[in-house]
């Protein structure tokens, strides 16, 4: 099982979206921002590295949002998702398609990794 993080990034009653890039697996879904832990790295300097990279943000990570094991295809996952805020730097395109800040109610306009349907549920009751 490979372990993956993620940052549950709000302003106000949004949150930030991610679109994954053309040339990678699950191409063009939407995700949270993140990435696979790295060997001998906690789960919270994986996602700071992750948005470093990806975003050219520093965040702090803070509780665990919610986790999810998933199964594609191709790997198996477990999911941690953080609620993190950023504390230094304006979100940067440097690895992902497009990035959106969205509300509840915009969910459904987008399609997102099947990983983190769940997620969106359990998002939807708590920011209602």
């Amino acid at each position: 099982m490979t372990e993956v993080v993620a940052a549950l990034i709000r302003d106000g009653d949004r949150f930030m979206i991610c679109q994954r890039p053309a040339n990678k697996k699950r191409a063009l879904l939407w995700e949270f921002v993140g990435g696979k832990v790295e060997p001998g790295e906690t789960k919270e300097a994986a996602l700071i590295r992750e948005c470093t990279e990806e975003l050219a943000v520093t965040v702090a990570p803070q509780d665990i949002f919610m986790d999810v094991i998933h199964e594609y295809p191709d790997i198996t996952v477990h999911l941690t998702l953080f609620n993190a805020v950023i504390t230094a730097g304006i979100p940067q395109k440097l690895e992902h398609n497009d990035i959106k800040f969205i509300t509840v109610a915009e969910i459904p306009q987008y399609e997102f990794c099947p990983a983190d349907v769940e997620i969106l549920v359990k998002i939807k009751e708590s920011f209602t």
